[in-house]
């Protein structure tokens, strides 16, 4: 049996990060080595990666001739991955489809279709291995769809095979995040122990969290090539027993590789001892949330934290070497004055690096309905909801102007030249040109947005 499991690429009109990252698709890699033992020999999988493959969808359905097309995205591909199922039915109209993915996992409505036939809207990897036994059985949609609804408890541990990276060989090497290049993907947590109001993540298990083994994290760390590892953990900086567990295991093994993870600025702040010892040992740049520079905002946000912490957590970055992409949200009631005055917050911390992201009140988290009569787009205009663009009316000026404001404070803080003369020294010209040429996409597409407004 023929299977193709699919990575759709971003509609045209989504504000594109993979501008300035591509990562592997884990969890199709996870599907692959995942598949039973007593079926695998009788199904060929193959994983397709539409934002870096040369051959069209067509001409790869056309070779493949699949009775089982599986895709995987975000909300931003609902549209997408829909019109692909549909052209799915109108070649093979016999072939089945299905979808997985976080946004399946919480909102599994939005993928109501008749051209899709299953929606894994939990425990992926067990309801995909039931779609390929129900279909090997003889087993019609319908039949196989009762199963997977019978098994739709979401199971909090973590019992499954390493992801085969293997079955992405020919795109490992365009794979990257920023400036860590070739970068591979490892999880080693599911869930986040925090409730910030704004946040997918912690929907995805229910608020639930987590953890894997980690010695079956370093065996799986251990087999990996690339030497730039982007740990894909909502919250690695979590727990300092771990994290020294971990370290220690690193050391043990000989294992020596460069680190991006996600962490708290709380914890980044008040752990400067456990930090030192990572960077030591690979840490090369952590993601905090920073949110805002107005504690009124990071109470709303439930984000537990507060403008002293945020400060002190960039000089315990910056003091380290560590590099610092610093996330912050961006309020409807903003004026230039506030743009003007985050600008200037940024730029005296010495943050080089910033994700600027619209207030987005993503369908399925806390804050959604909070928002539902005020925004700017039809909800089922998916391919907008990419966090970068602006889908609720801005209250002191117009979409065009706040899109400009954006703009103007990503250039006025990783353009300045101190800050690219310091990106040149720590990564090269080469690596930097290749940013540049990224950024320069995305600030496009922002100015089409100036251009055109809503």
């Amino acid at each position: 049996m023929n299977v193709l499991l699919v990575r759709p690429k971003p509609d045209r009109e989504t504000i594109g990060l993979q501008h300035v990252m591509v990562c592997e698709p884990l969890e199709l890699e996870y599907l692959v080595s995942n598949v039973p033992d007593g079926i695998r020999n009788r199904v060929s999988l193959e994983i397709c990666d539409m934002i870096l493959e040369n051959d069209s969808f067509i001409s790869i359905l056309n070779r493949k001739k699949p009775e089982l097309v599986v895709f995987t995205g975000y909300i931003t591909h609902v549209g997408t991955i829909k019109a692909m199922c549909a052209e799915v039915k109108r070649l093979f109209p016999v072939t089945l489809t299905g979808v997985g993915g976080v946004h399946a996992e919480v909102v599994p409505a939005d993928f109501t279709d008749p051209s899709i036939d299953f929606v894994y809207s939990s425990n992926g990897i067990d309801g995909f291995n039931m779609t390929l036994e129900g279909i090997l059985e003889g087993r019609s949609a319908a039949e196989i769809r009762q199963r997977l609804e019978a098994s739709d408890e979401k199971k909090l541990s973590f019992i499954y095979r390493h992801p085969d990276r293997e079955a992405v060989r020919k795109y490992r090497q365009s794979y990257y995040y920023m400036f860590h290049r070739p970068c591979a993907l490892i999880k080693t947590s599911y869930g986040c122990p925090y409730n910030c109001s704004f946040c997918f993540c912690k929907e995805i298990t229910g608020g639930k969290y987590f953890t894997r083994d980690l010695k079956d994290v370093i065996d799986e760390l251990e087999a990996i090539e690339e030497k730039e590892i982007y740990i894909v953990d909502d919250d690695f900086l979590f727990s300092r027993i771990r994290i020294r567990e971990f370290l220690r295991l690193l050391k043990e093994r000989g294992i020596d590789k460069k680190f991006l993870v996600y962490g708290r600025a709380d914890f980044v702040s008040e752990n400067k001892d456990l930090l030192r010892e990572f960077r030591d040992q690979g840490l090369q740049a952590v993601i905090v949330g920073l949110e805002s520079i107005r504690e009124a905002d990071l109470d709303s946000y439930k984000k537990g934290t507060d403008l002293d912490i945020n400060e002190r957590a960039v000089s315990v970055l910056n003091e380290l070497g560590i590099e610092l992409y610093a996330t912050l949200i961006i309020p409807l009631d903003f004026s230039k004055k506030d743009f003007s005055d985050l600008t200037s917050w940024v730029r005296g911390l010495g943050i080089r690096f910033v994700n600027l992201q619209p207030l987005t009140p993503l369908p399925g988290t806390s804050i959604f309905k909070d928002y539902e009569d005020r925004l700017l787009y039809p909800r089922e205009r998916y391919e907008m909801w990419d966090m970068a663009h602006v889908v609720l009316k801005p209250e002191h000026m117009g979409t065009r102007a706040f899109y400009l404001q954006i703009v103007k404070a990503y250039y006025r803080i990783v353009m300045r030249p101190k800050n690219l003369i310091a990106l040149i020294r720590r990564y090269g010209i080469g690596m930097n040109l290749r940013m540049l040429a990224g950024s320069n996409r995305v600030t496009m597409q922002y100015l089409g947005k100036v251009v055109r407004g809503k």
